[in-house]
């Protein structure tokens, strides 16, 4: 693992295989930590892997207040732009983070697909979204009926409430850092979207509904749980209390080995972060090999891609994780010495 600190902000980029080419979203929050940096560098080594692209895995982060984003990422393009015109590094939006703030970097295609703004979003918001729910569709052989309990609405979270309810899905709780809101009945996804539209994130408390905290979501009885938080949530303790078949995350290493554990002594299904997270990939990859034209082309192609890979991993007899990283490990071990290989999979440190 390389760490560069950046000079122009208070951050880091972690580079997770010494490579001629790495890639990775920026993520900007004011406690991200150079262990988060590495953690999720080595999430994007294993999702490229799994897609069998020959490709580092890297990832920024910026630590930066709000108030102070605009300034800190346009500071922090200006300093890498020599990485990414080199072919070192290449990014793109995570949390705290979006597709615009990269305009003025070498490579942003103002003609890409994955720019293409439809209904108000992004296609790479988009298609991030529909992969989670392609695995979850995959995992239960359908989502129709099924009820999904998703922590997030933001650019990915309300991907993956519109693509839930385009299958049929019924969204019955919902969290944001303003609370949890749950209704067996179905949440109405219209109405979320007009009240997010108009209260961010204390949509939630517009509802009529009593509003529990945040991490109650962890507690609801549902088929589908998305994790859409950051690093380390399903530690032994937490994931002991799931009442979710499937975990399908939204977010990046939720996982940690007491974790994985617990929810397979369970019974409950935990799909491989890197693979239901891996829609923007698939699609910024097809679209610099112009092979998909459009928004809806680029939607197939993640919805096949992440379907076949998830329906292979589950074959794997230790679950889904482990078939996924199985995958990877396999595809690593082809281009890279035994020394440069990554030392274990991408799971968060167990809480001190």
């Amino acid at each position: 693992m390389k760490i560069v600190e950046l000079g122009s902000v208070d951050g880091f980029i972690a580079f997770d295989l010494d490579c001629p080419m790495s890639a990775g979203g920026t993520r900007l929050a004011p406690d991200v930590t150079r262990g988060e940096a590495e953690l999720l560098a080595r999430a994007m080594t294993y999702k490229f892997a799994v897609l069998g692209e020959r490709i580092g895995g890297a990832k920024a982060v910026l630590r930066a207040d709000p108030e102070h984003r605009a300034a800190a990422v346009a500071r922090y393009c200006e300093e890498i732009t020599p990485l990414v015109r080199s072919g070192l590094f290449f990014t793109s939006s995570d949390l705290g983070t979006r597709t615009q703030d990269f305009v003025t970097l070498p490579d942003y295609r103002t003609d890409s697909v994955m720019h293409q703004d439809v209904g108000g979003e992004l296609v790479d918001t988009i298609v991030t979204g529909l992969g989670v729910v392609a695995a979850a569709d995959t995992a239960l052989d359908g989502l129709a009926g099924r009820t999904l309990a998703v922590e997030g609405f933001g650019k990915v979270g309300g991907g993956v409430v519109r693509e839930a309810a385009r299958r049929e899905g019924r969204v019955t709780a919902l969290s944001t850092a303003h609370g949890c809101v749950v209704d067996e009945a179905g949440l109405d996804v219209a109405r979320l979207f007009e009240l997010r539209s108009l209260y961010g994130d204390a949509c939630v408390g517009r509802l009529g509904l009593p509003v529990r905290p945040p991490a109650a979501l962890y507690d609801v009885a549902a088929d589908v749980l998305v994790p859409g938080a950051r690093t380390g949530v399903l530690d032994g303790d937490r994931a002991a209390r799931v009442r979710a078949r499937v975990i399908a995350p939204a977010a990046n290493v939720p996982y940690t080995r007491s974790g994985l554990r617990a929810l397979r002594q369970r019974g409950v299904v935990p799909l491989a972060d890197f693979v239901c997270g891996a829609g923007a990939s698939i699609g910024y990859l097809a679209d610099r090999a112009g092979k998909v034209g459009d928004a809806e082309s680029a939607g197939a192609l993640v919805n096949e891609t992440i379907g076949r890979i998830t329906a292979a991993s589950l074959a794997h007899p230790d679950g889904p994780f482990a078939g996924a990283c199985a995958m990877a490990q396999e595809f690593l071990g082809g281009w890279r010495a035994p020394s440069e290989l990554p030392d274990g999979p991408p799971l968060a440190p167990e809480p001190v």
